[in-house]
């Protein structure tokens, strides 16, 4: 675990002078994928590493587990809360839609949760900005087959050093790193509306999916539902898509 550690802090290292950046950023959600980027980015930028806590509906102080994480790391970090300008940017494009008579009730939910992921993107690369930074991802490598993320949301990073890992690897690498226990033992969740967590979501759980990519037997049933949500993702995991270049006469 040191070896591999040691080998993420390298290469955080070489991309971000290779990119002209001063160091890195990542936003700390109180989960186990950012707490673990948030220890890295800290080792590899003692000096030139922030996180930033993004609450909606809540305040800096009630993120206890991404405060925990940030301060055992002991990692700068900036709050910035969101509620308003989330609440006054959904309201504004669902009054705009309605007066058009068009507004889907049924697909409110989603597009608010998207809505917050996008925004805190936003936050994150005004303060990447500010800093010259480059912003982290926390990606990790079952999210990203499944396109278990937001596009253009917490799929939009610079870097992402954990998209080879494991849940189980991520959460090894997290007690080596020293992660707050709660941290590691929270019930994985995007925090996309109250009570929502990702397995839930999915609908199969971490454990195996990470077996289904170490080429492991798994349920058929199983099975199918990862290689469906992989099929179904795949625009999610390439630049947008492009015409060939239009040549006149041809």
């Amino acid at each position: 675990m040191r070896e591999h550690v040691d080998y993420l802090v390298e290469w955080l290292e070489k991309k971000v002078e290779s990119a002209g950046a001063s160091g890195a950023v990542v936003g700390v959600s109180g989960g186990l994928d950012s707490a673990v980027v948030a220890n890295l980015i800290k080792r590899a930028f003692p000096a030139d590493s922030l996180g930033v806590i993004m609450p909606i509906d809540q305040k800096v102080a009630d993120q206890k587990e991404a405060v925990e994480t940030v301060e055992k790391a002991e990692l700068t970090y900036i709050g910035v809360e969101l509620t308003d300008s989330y609440h006054t940017t959904f309201k504004a494009i669902k009054e705009s839609v309605e007066k058009q008579g068009e507004w889907v009730e049924g697909k409110e939910k989603l597009g608010g949760a998207n809505l917050k992921a996008r925004l805190r993107m936003s936050t994150l690369y005004a303060m990447a900005a500010n800093y010259n930074y480059l912003v982290i991802g926390t990606g990790n490598a079952p999210e990203t087959y499944t396109g278990y993320f937001t596009k253009f949301g917490d799929g939009a990073a610079d870097l992402e050093p954990l998209a080879h890992m494991t849940k189980g690897e991520v959460r090894e690498m997290a007690r080596y790193l020293g992660v707050p226990e709660a941290v590691i033992e929270r019930p994985p969740s995007a925090e996309l509306w109250e009570g929502q967590t990702d397995e839930e979501e999915l609908g199969v759980s971490y454990d195996t999916i990470d077996a289904y990519l170490s080429g492991e037997t798994v349920d058929e049933k199983d099975k199918q539902t990862i290689e469906e949500l992989h099929e179904k993702s795949e625009h999610k995991r390439h630049t947008p898509a492009v015409p060939p270049e239009f040549r006149k006469g041809e």
